[in-house]
């Protein structure tokens, strides 16, 4: 149920703010619970492919990924890419994607 209402927040959220970057976590429930950047959604890597197009139909969506390592953020990437997603950036850990979100608010 708590999956439902997050998908369903980041869906109007993402409608509202189309042409905003989007942020997205794919770190675990656990790991996004810790600490995240304001605003990202969490998609676990492994569930990207099957989740994205709920929220995302614009293939030129900007996407910005990140996990723990890049790791993980790499693996959704490559699916993203792979299902025609244009404007997709890796930007590794959360204390990398936590400086770009800060620098690009300012």
């Amino acid at each position: 149920m708590k999956r439902f209402i997050t998908l369903t927040f980041a869906l109007i959220f993402s409608s509202c703010v189309f042409a905003e970057t989007a942020w997205i976590d794919v770190r675990t429930d656990a790991e996004y619970s810790a600490g995240h950047v304001d605003g990202a959604i969490r998609i676990p890597y492994q569930d990207i492919g099957s989740e994205i197009g709920s929220l995302f139909q614009n293939k030129e969506q900007e996407i910005i990924l990140y996990c723990r390592s890049g790791r993980r953020a790499g693996v959704a990437l490559n699916t993203l890419k792979e299902m025609g997603y244009t404007n997709v950036r890796n930007v590794g850990s959360l204390s990398n994607a936590k400086r770009l979100h800060a620098s690009q608010r300012q």
